[in-house]
């Protein structure tokens, strides 16, 4: 069975990650969207709420399943028989990135491809680092985000 997985440190998952999620949900029968610990960026949630918050974005999506994890994403590709990973790509830049992660990520897992998805144009600018720097800076975010993530946000506040 095919099942890919869509990785991610999802702080917060965004509405350019549930694009990616759902357009993904669309073209294959399984998806894994794993949420990495990835302690070295400094989380605003902890692993266990953006895991939360992500089911929660996703619960519409019946052929979506999300995991956190705290492995290298190739042992979890490895290990749960991952057919392809799929990285969102916003830019240029993003791609160089996402590149090297696609070879090394290949050489780790056997052969594993990584399948690159552009944004939507409504989303192509948003990322969680611009979610965050909003957030803290008290802006709206609300039509940036799921609103699970919206309220979480605001919960940070109090």
């Amino acid at each position: 069975m095919i099942t890919v997985i869509y990785p991610g440190t999802f702080d917060p998952i965004t509405n350019g990650h549930l694009d990616i999620i759902q357009r993904t949900a669309r073209l294959f029968p399984n998806v894994l969207v794993a949420v990495a610990s990835n302690p070295n960026k400094k989380p605003l949630f902890d692993l266990a709420t953006r895991v939360e918050l992500v089911k929660q974005a996703v619960a519409h999506l019946p052929n979506v399943t999300v995991v956190g994890f705290l492995d290298l994403l190739a042992d979890v590709v490895k290990e749960r028989n991952i057919t392809a990973i799929i990285r969102g790509v916003r830019s240029a830049s993003d791609f160089d990135y996402e590149l090297q992660l696609a070879h090394l990520n290949r050489l780790l897992t056997n052969g594993v491809e990584s399948l690159f998805f552009p944004p939507s144009e409504r989303w192509s600018y948003v990322s969680s680092t611009m979610i965050r720097e909003i957030h803290l800076h008290h802006g709206d975010v609300s039509q940036l985000v799921p609103e699970v993530v919206f309220h979480a946000l605001q919960n940070l506040k109090k």
